[in-house]
């Protein structure tokens, strides 16, 4: 990842990183039925899958349940998470810059991102959600400048208008006190 982005962008730099709760852990032999309860007791959008030294082998979501499990019509109390899990996702180092990932993310078409130390433990997962939020007030400099410069490029406009409704409301003065 890049080292030249600006302060503050690093993943471990965001407010959220220390205030996201741990990440919802399974061994890979744990069932999808298992994992799916303790997604929705924790209102989750995924689990990720760990070794015995919560170093992270998968990940799986809810679209994964819906698309390998539910759509092929397994059976959740049977299936391993092993047998639907996306093996080896994309992990991000705490270190890494927040728009690299942004980038990666967009491009490669996933919303969830695990965070891993350098021993490759699962530190957190950060979601499509909080890249807006570090995205956000970028954006909403842009918008003000555009219609700044929007707005500087039509002032002709607001002088001719503006001239005009003074020119108006002189002329009803003018007329009312002469009648």
């Amino acid at each position: 990842m890049t080292e030249d982005a600006r302060p503050g962008g690093r993943l471990m730099d965001r407010p959220e990183y220390t205030s996201k709760p741990r990440p919802l852990t399974r061994g890979p032999d744990s069932t999808v039925h298992e994992a799916v309860a303790a997604m929705s007791d924790k209102n989750y959008g995924c689990v990720v899958v760990v070794d015995p030294e919560e170093k992270v082998t998968g990940v799986v979501t809810e679209r994964d349940v819906m698309n390998k499990v539910v759509g092929k019509g397994l059976d959740p109390t049977t299936t391993k998470l092993s047998e639907v899990m996306t093996a080896e996702p994309r992990l991000a180092r705490e270190t890494d810059q927040m728009l690299d990932w942004l980038r990666i993310m967009s491009n490669e078409r996933f919303r969830r991102l695990p965070v891993v130390d350098a021993e490759k433990r699962i530190k957190a997962v950060f979601t499509q959600g909080d890249f807006v939020s570090y995205t956000w007030p970028e954006l909403i400099g842009q918008m003000g400048a555009m219609l700044k410069a929007q707005a500087a490029g039509n002032f002709h406009y607001l002088l001719i208008g503006g001239g005009l409704l003074v020119y108006s409301l002189a002329m009803i003065v003018v007329l009312s006190v002469a009648f």
